[in-house]
């Protein structure tokens, strides 16, 4: 499935819904505004008094990364709203950021009257019109959340590494997880615990009932939901993708498919109408961004791009790929400055006429994610940065072809599209952030970078490569690594150890390589080993465990291939 390129005009439940007769209840209602406001003149809010108009959570976020609250976080005046819906608009969504509100017109004569307003500086067409329909009520004994508007503490998790690494059954996920090395943080029992993440996409279909999301309910990790194209909607009818993309997060079905942070906490945040594309939802994504930011969500999974509307006045260009000129990308940066991780699909037209990533995935300060196939070969559909002022994009990769989702029927199966390994990623730098807590949103994307299989040659296919968990939280701690990009090497850590050694393997050769790994003692004694290793370019990590019962003394961690031997001197307490 894919959102960002030529989305499909019908999905599953919006086909039924159609098909069933019910476009009987639907109207054409006018047309859809920007109302953008010029000032924010008499309001009652002070960013002296944050608490008012932000939740304790987004404020600890700024806190912590010492963010100052601005004009910006200021709420929109109520009386500039009052004024619209006093002369007949519906207001659907409205951007504090940005000083506007995105409004329904049926009777589009009233656009002159809106410009009349002193307070109001600008009034844009954002699409021809709204499509209304009555939505059918769903059991409540299923919802597992009870409103939109609240957040719900988890429960902080308490490290102890002296432990046994815990192990996962990912199942058909396998591949995708431990290509990136999220394993090894999983193992650490970094898996999301009290860390909460927004997913923005086009619907959640049957989330609220689907087996692979028992855990995120049960446990209260469903913190809430809320749809910005049709507000008040069930979003668990609509489409199938955001449910897809919420598996390879937080889904949680051992021995099928175990998601890159699984026990994190989401907000299902519906942003995209998968059955036209307009720059309304540009507008959307923003509200919802903003929302995301009000609850204190710490990271954006957003699988959505844009670059051509179903009204080609409203097209994008490249040279508006530039990270300073699109609404989204906008919105998308100030997300970020506001401390949010927000990670965003690069794109699905690599192989079309428009081959470059779309908004916001030129934001400057945020990771933008390419596809590669289960051998970390770019995917055929995988857009093509730089961004039209030279910068890399994509910033990096994760598996994005034969990705494993969650179906309609509580399987797993293989889907394509950046769309996936965006949240692939996502979960994973959750996972990250997690284990390295007194980080701010930019060293954890700076960690990754420096983390990637082309980190010291990127270009605009992979971007920096595919980066790999166990180096990117060594950079986070401080452990030097040497890195020589020209030649391979071989990493060890902790040095003393004791239970377990974290390997680090670094290929630099243009061909996938075989190799055996053993530890001998210091008499030569072979005490583990682990042959013909499949190793790709970049980084590989593996785990040497149970070492609790070898004696004290000097050991040495050998490598050996048919071009490249190595050793590593450690020492056992």
């Amino acid at each position: 499935m894919d959102i960002i390129k030529n989305k499909m005009r019908l999905f599953f439940v919006s086909s039924l819904l159609l098909l069933l007769g019910m476009v009987s209840q639907a109207q054409t209602m006018g047309a859809v505004y920007r109302v953008e406001f010029a000032n924010k003149n008499n309001t009652p809010y002070s960013i002296s008094n944050p608490n008012e108009f932000l939740t304790q959570r987004a404020l600890e976020r700024r806190e912590k990364m010492n963010i100052a609250i601005d004009e910006r976080d200021i709420p929109i005046v109520q009386a500039y709203i009052d004024s619209l819906t006093n002369i007949g608009a519906s207001v659907l969504n409205r951007s504090r950021w940005f000083n506007s509100a995105t409004v329904l017109l049926s009777d589009t004569s009233l656009v002159a009257t809106i410009r009349s307003f002193s307070f109001v500086s600008n009034v844009i067409k954002t699409k021809p019109y709204l499509q209304q329909r009555k939505i059918r009520p769903f059991n409540k004994g299923t919802q597992s959340v009870g409103g939109n508007e609240f957040y719900h503490s988890a429960e902080n998790l308490k490290m102890h590494h002296e432990l046994n690494r815990l192990q996962h059954d990912y199942g058909m996920g396998k591949n995708q997880a431990n290509m990136i090395g999220v394993e090894y943080l999983h193992g650490l029992g970094f898996q999301g615990q009290g860390m909460v993440i927004a997913i923005l996409d086009a619907g959640f279909y049957h989330v609220n009932t689907l087996s692979m999301f028992d855990s995120l309910r049960l446990q209260n990790r469903l913190l809430g939901y809320k749809d910005f194209v049709l507000p008040g909607n069930n979003l668990f009818e609509e489409s199938t993708h955001g449910m897809s993309v919420a598996s390879t997060i937080v889904g949680n079905m051992p021995g099928k498919l175990v998601g890159t942070a699984p026990k994190a906490s989401v907000w299902l945040l519906r942003c995209e109408d998968a059955n036209s594309e307009y720059i309304f939802e540009e507008d959307n994504w923003v509200a919802a961004a903003e929302f995301a930011d009000s609850v204190g969500a710490d990271v954006i999974n957003s699988s959505l791009g844009y670059t051509r509307f179903d009204d080609p006045s409203q097209n994008h260009s490249y040279s508006d790929m530039d990270g300073n000129t699109t609404r989204i990308t906008r919105g998308a940066d100030i997300a970020a400055s506001k401390g949010i991780l927000v990670v965003n699909s690069a794109g699905n037209s690599g192989n079309e006429n428009w081959h470059y990533i779309g908004a916001p995935a030129d934001a400057d300060s945020i990771l933008t994610i390419g596809a590669v196939d289960k051998n970390g070969k770019i995917a055929y559909f995988s857009s093509f940065g730089p961004s039209y002022d030279g910068r890399v994009k994509p910033t990096i990769c994760a598996q994005g072809k034969d990705a494993i989702v969650s179906s309609i029927s509580d399987g797993v199966y293989p889907s394509n599209g950046t769309s996936f390994s965006s949240p692939i990623m996502a979960g994973a730098a959750t996972c990250l952030w997690q284990a390295n807590k007194n980080k701010s949103n930019m060293e954890i994307i700076d960690a990754l970078i420096k983390s990637g299989s082309q980190y010291s040659n990127p270009d605009s296919v992979y971007g920096y490569g595919i980066p790999n968990m166990a180096v990117a939280n060594m950079i986070l701690n401080g452990i030097f690594l040497d890195m020589n990009f020209s030649k391979n090497k071989i990493f060890a850590n902790p040095n003393p150890f004791e239970e377990d050694i974290d390997v680090v393997i670094y290929l630099s050769d243009n061909v996938n390589a075989n190799a055996d790994l053993s530890l001998v003692d210091n008499n030569g004694k072979v005490v583990w080993s682990n042959k013909n290793l499949s190793l790709k370019i970049g980084y590989n990590y593996l785990l040497v465990s149970g070492l609790g019962k070898i004696k004290s003394g000097i050991y040495f961690l050998r490598i050996n291939s048919n071009s490249w031997s190595e050793s590593v001197k450690l020492l056992k307490n």
